[in-house]
């Protein structure tokens, strides 16, 4: 890449100098824990595959390491830090760089949507041309991970990509296949609108504060053709979640609690198990299956069953 070198950025004789100079420690509540390895870092950015068309959204900001690397390889970059000790320490660090714009607030507005500046924000950056493209870049915060890739997969112009470095165990789930125990609601979601890259397993010695757990980089490549068989995604989402709440019931029973959820209060006494054999039956799935054992394809035909169905 071309952008500036970064040897003496987030290494840890770094990383402690400048927290000690700013009089804090990491709040790994917050799911704060630092890249140390340099060449990660670099390997984070280069799998972003960056060029001067992009917007690139970072949640967690952290120090500003990530963000003085990409700065010069994109357009804009919107970055969101939540803990406002770290915002100031990271500004120190940014500071001149006048395509980046920086957010002191927490990147959700409660559990299941963004926050509306940071819409805004992107929105802005993507505004001055229309040959521009999103892009998440980050090493995202343990604790936000998931709601973070789920709600960007709700809006109706998510980023093209996602190169994230996230929990092993949520990169499991994300690319699990079928009849695996990682594979879930989020594998689905995912699946049914990307493509799913996993790029390189991180042991926890190239963080600080160490977790207690592996990272992965993954990139999560978004595809139109995969997206457009979604009629609609707000169903599709809620549906899943509610097919998966008891993994371990049959399909039958499962089906029928996650029908009951999307119905209507006026029709959800017509969701008993007859009509749900008769959905099923429209399928060719039987009732005595489980939904961790179905690929995509069948859980889209399924849904778009019920979702039909609740219709008439």
């Amino acid at each position: 890449m071309s952008g500036p070198d970064v040897p003496r950025r987030q290494t840890f004789s770094f990383l402690m100098r400048r927290f000690r100079e700013a009089g804090i420690q990491p709040r790994t509540q917050l799911g704060q824990n630092f890249l140390i390895d340099l060449n990660l870092l670099r390997l984070l950015a280069q799998t972003a595959e960056l060029s001067p068309r992009d917007v690139v959204l970072e949640i967690g900001t952290g120090t500003g390491s990530l963000t003085t690397l990409m700065a010069p390889e994109v357009a804009a970059v919107v970055t969101v830090e939540l803990d406002p000790h770290l915002f100031r320490l990271a500004a120190e660090e940014i500071h001149g760089l006048a395509n980046v714009r920086m957010l002191n607030l927490d990147a959700l507005a409660g559990k299941h949507r963004f926050h509306p500046e940071v819409l805004r924000a992107v929105e802005d950056a993507l505004a001055v041309d229309p040959g521009r493209r999103l892009k998440l870049v980050a090493n995202l915060p343990y604790n936000v991970a998931t709601p973070i890739l789920t709600n960007l997969l709700t809006l109706d112009a998510p980023p093209q990509t996602m190169t994230v470095t996230i929990q092993k165990e949520l990169a499991d789930r994300i690319a699990a296949r079928p009849a695996t125990k990682d594979y879930g609601a989020l594998s689905v979601w995912v699946q049914s609108q990307c493509r799913v890259r996993w790029v390189r397993t991180m042991a926890p010695s190239v963080f600080w504060p160490r977790p207690k757990v592996s990272s992965a980089i993954v990139q999560i490549a978004l595809d139109e053709g995969l997206r457009g068989r979604i009629p609609d995604r707000a169903f599709f989402h809620d549906f899943l979640r509610g097919l998966f709440l008891h993994r371990r019931k049959f399909l039958r029973s499962q089906l029928l609690a996650a029908a009951r959820l999307q119905a209507p209060v006026d029709r959800r006494d017509a969701v008993d198990k007859a009509a749900i054999d008769r959905v099923l039956a429209t399928t060719g799935l039987r009732g005595e299956a489980r939904a961790e054992e179905l690929d995509v394809e069948a859980l889209l035909a399924l849904a778009e069953a019920v979702r039909a169905w609740l219709a008439n």
